[in-house]
């Protein structure tokens, strides 16, 4: 008699941080930063993604936060700041709330899938007219991530975590990030 094989598959989970233990995230994401301080190669790429304007790639220079925005978010990757310092002077601190997708495996296709839970969560997010930013700092180096996964009280492994909350208005809105034209980045064939 031919043996049934079983596919177990693996189950996502998506968890809110508690604010209380907000801190220790904090302490996380400086953390993270602090052991990349001399990785050149990871600040060489930031740099390249933000610093360079004249061409279509990149982050323009006008949409980059402020020193002074950037020191009000507790937990988020330390980008190059921009150079406009009072750019929502009236936020005292980012009141977020922070998500976690996690999964019970760590394979490639739990990746993938966990594509697929972030999309269908940043889409929820913007009908609902939620703000959201995806963070994949906490999760890139293993000290980091065991805290994360930690803080999730599970035992699963971390794979991306967003914040959400409300936009606060601005009095001028930056330029959009500069697309690539289609056909540079799809090809149909036949």
């Amino acid at each position: 008699m031919p043996m049934c094989s079983r596919t177990r598959w693996r189950t996502h989970h998506l968890d809110v941080i508690a604010d209380e233990l907000r801190p220790e995230l904090a302490e996380a994401s400086h953390r993270t930063e602090s052991l990349r301080l001399y990785d050149s190669s990871y600040h060489t790429e930031l740099e390249w993604w933000t610093g360079h304007f004249e061409t279509i790639d990149g982050i323009p220079a006008a949409s980059l936060v402020s020193a002074a925005e950037s020191d009000r978010v507790d937990i988020g990757r330390a980008f190059p700041a921009g150079r406009d310092s009072e750019r929502r002077a009236g936020i005292p601190e980012d009141d977020s709330t922070v998500l976690v997708i996690s999964t019970d495996g760590d394979t490639r296709i739990d990746a993938f899938r966990s594509g697929e839970v972030l999309s269908a969560v940043l889409l929820e997010c913007t009908l609902a007219g939620l703000a959201t930013c995806t963070l994949t700092h906490l999760i890139e180096l293993s000290s980091s991530r065991r805290i994360v996964g930690i803080l999730t009280g599970r035992e699963a492994m971390p794979q991306l975590l967003i914040r959400v909350g409300e936009a606060p208005a601005m009095a001028e809105m930056p330029p959009m990030t500069p697309r690539r034209p289609r056909h540079e980045i799809l090809d149909f064939r036949d």
